[in-house]
């Protein structure tokens, strides 16, 4: 089993509508996928009450529950957990990230962002976590470069995940009614995007587990 935690100091960057979409992207991939919810406003178990389907589970958990949590769904056959976090650093964070074989940081193609992300940085650095950035809710074409100087700041503090999540309609679309958006619009923009995201994280965590496997041998 593995698990994704998604984190960051800063609110507004679009965690849950992320997770959301790629939940359902691991599950049309063949996981079988649970999704905790550690934010107070509880926007996945929302999510969830409005898809009205058992496919994905959602609970939250508090975080001295959450080691207890993860190995029991790990004997229930679960092989992907995401972890939504609140955008402030507090207990909850603290213990998705020390639980968490990827912790994905989010971050929006602003200063602010940029700021609170180098802090999150740091901490999961600390904490010694395999971390990435993920350059979300990007603006159109014409004003790509805000983009690339988000991509540049992002990618001298460490790893960039590909691709870069644009500001599309599909992605709050989908989370409004319970569905990702490879349901809501299979061969949307939006759609491809997140089923490249899910590729790109499904091969850095294969990679770190063979790193973590030549460590212990």
């Amino acid at each position: 089993m593995r698990t994704i935690a998604l984190v960051t100091q800063k609110g507004g960057s679009g965690k849950s509508t992320i997770a959301s979409s790629l939940a359902v992207a691991a599950l049309e991939a063949g996981e079988r996928v649970f999704i905790i919810d550690m934010d107070p406003q509880a926007s996945l178990l929302r999510w969830f009450k409005e898809r009205r389907e058992n496919d994905i589970a959602v609970e939250a958990v508090a975080p001295g529950k959450l080691n207890a949590a993860l190995t029991a769904l790990e004997k229930s056959g679960v092989t992907l957990v995401i972890i939504d976090t609140a955008g402030s650093d507090n207990a909850a964070s603290v213990a998705a990230m020390k639980a968490a074989d990827l912790c994905l940081i989010p971050c929006r193609p602003n200063a602010f962002d940029l700021w609170a992300s180098e802090a999150t940085r740091k901490l999961v650095r600390e904490m010694r976590k395999e971390y990435a950035f993920l350059l979300n809710q990007c603006p159109p074409a014409q004003q790509t470069a805000r983009v690339e100087e988000g991509s540049k700041a992002l990618e001298a503090m460490g790893g960039l995940i590909t691709p870069l999540i644009g500001a599309r309609v599909d992605y709050q679309e989908a989370a409004r009614i319970g569905w990702g958006v490879t349901e809501l619009n299979p061969s949307g923009m939006a759609a491809e995007e997140t089923r490249k995201l899910w590729a790109s994280i499904k091969r850095r965590m294969a990679k770190g587990a063979t790193s973590k496997g030549r460590k212990a041998a």
